[in-house]
């Protein structure tokens, strides 16, 4: 008991600031920083791209796709993010009320920090799309397999802003509170050096790592397609990102609607939220109107059943389709006996036509019997003598099968 009362003792009571944030590597002339906050947004890239190949090649999409859209959607969402965050936090840029006190050199270094989240899936999905239509796939079909992936990017990238010591929360006295260097330029002027503060970086990696499993069981259980998974994924970040991003005290543009002021992110989330629980309804609503496929209309490759679902299984349409195929051949020709049109007592043998041939043969300018008497039948009875000839205008037994060069 006293050891394990001595082991909680050891544990700190809040989360230290870190004592490392990159490493140089030298070069000829001069060295290159490697900063931490970069690798930890690579690392969570190469994880969030590693969990949606997987979710990609199941449900069927060509091989290798995943990363030539992703050298469309990377680079944009990283444009985006910076974008956002230029216009969501303008001070350091362009000064307190763009009064051009600023430094716009700041905007392309990246490795100080500062991506926001809208502009990154709005701008990399622009880059996507791009990606997509070359690769031949559905951009619906692609967010809803990277949705997860991208809750676990983001989950792993959130790590750079404790390695900044940047975005955290306000003061706390909780256990897990957040040490920040007094001397840090993010530190709160006016504070005393000891605070701590809530790390919503923290928080918000949690928040998005729980997140990473609830989609992944709910769409192993519903299976949601055309674009639903990814607005469930939206719907689900922007309820965890309204609260967190509330409790930071870093400085934001702040926005007056409805009588409330607050942070651009917070009305950005809650308006993000509200959208993408309509369009997640919506959706569900409609009917589908198209075959569960990746692949663009005409993109589908040889051999390749357009129906196939999300995980790459044929549709039991396949045998409609040959039965629709054998009903649309042209009806072979049925022979009439098979038919039961002839009946065996009206069949005339050739020799019963040879010996009558004298007798309907006897007398001038009588008109010669046929060979093969009329196949019409009347009750199993023999036709009268004297019945029109084959090829004789007038009546045709209606017992006789179709001559293939004659009767349309």
């Amino acid at each position: 008991m006293q050891s394990v009362l001595h082991a909680a003792a050891m544990i700190p009571a809040s989360i230290p600031s870190p004592d490392w944030s990159g490493f140089d590597i030298p070069l000829p002339w001069g060295s290159l920083r490697i900063h931490a906050y970069a690798l930890c947004i690579l690392l969570g890239i190469i994880a969030g791209l590693w969990l949606t190949s997987v979710r990609w090649a199941k449900r069927g999409a060509p091989e290798g796709s995943v990363w030539d859209i992703a050298i469309w959607a990377i680079p944009f969402g990283i444009i985006g993010g910076r974008l956002y965050h230029v216009v969501s936090s303008p001070d350091a840029y362009f000064g307190p009320g763009f009064d051009g006190t600023g430094d716009l050199s700041l905007i392309p270094q990246l490795q100080r920090g500062g991506l926001g989240i809208w502009g990154a899936v709005l701008l990399g999905a622009v880059g996507a799309w791009i990606g997509c239509r070359k690769a031949g796939v559905k951009l619906s079909a692609f967010m809803d397999a990277a949705a997860p992936g991208l809750l676990l990017a983001q989950a792993i990238g959130r790590w750079g802003n404790y390695f900044n010591q940047e975005l955290f929360g306000g003061p706390t006295t909780l256990p897990w509170g957040l040490q920040i260097d007094a001397d840090n330029p993010n530190f709160p002027p006016g504070m005393a050096a000891d605070t701590l503060f809530h790390p919503t970086f923290l928080y918000e990696s949690l928040w998005n790592l729980a997140g990473v499993g609830i989609l992944l069981l709910l769409d192993r259980k519903f299976r949601f397609r055309r674009g639903r998974l990814f607005w469930l994924y939206a719907v689900y970040y922007t309820l965890g990102r309204v609260w967190i991003e509330a409790m930071r005290i870093d400085d934001a543009e702040q926005i007056n609607l409805f009588g409330i002021t607050t942070r651009l992110n917070v009305w950005t989330s809650i308006f993000v939220l509200l959208g993408a629980l309509a369009a997640f309804i919506i959706l569900g609503l409609r009917k589908r109107t198209e075959p569960d496929t990746v692949y663009l209309p005409g993109r589908e490759p040889a051999g390749t059943d357009a129906d196939a679902d999300a995980d790459g299984n044929p549709d039991a349409d396949a045998d409609a389709e040959a039965d629709s195929d054998a009903a649309n051949r042209e009806p072979a020709t049925v022979p009439a006996d098979a038919a039961g049109v002839r009946h065996s007592d009206s069949a005339v043998s050739d020799s019963e036509s040879r010996d009558n041939l004298p007798e309907n043969q006897s007398g001038p300018g009588h008109v010669s019997a046929p060979a093969e008497t009329s196949k019409e039948s009347t009750g199993g009875t023999k036709p009268a003598t004297g019945a029109p000839a084959a090829g004789t205008p007038g009546h045709q037994g209606a017992g006789t099968a179709p001559d293939a060069e004659g009767t349309k």
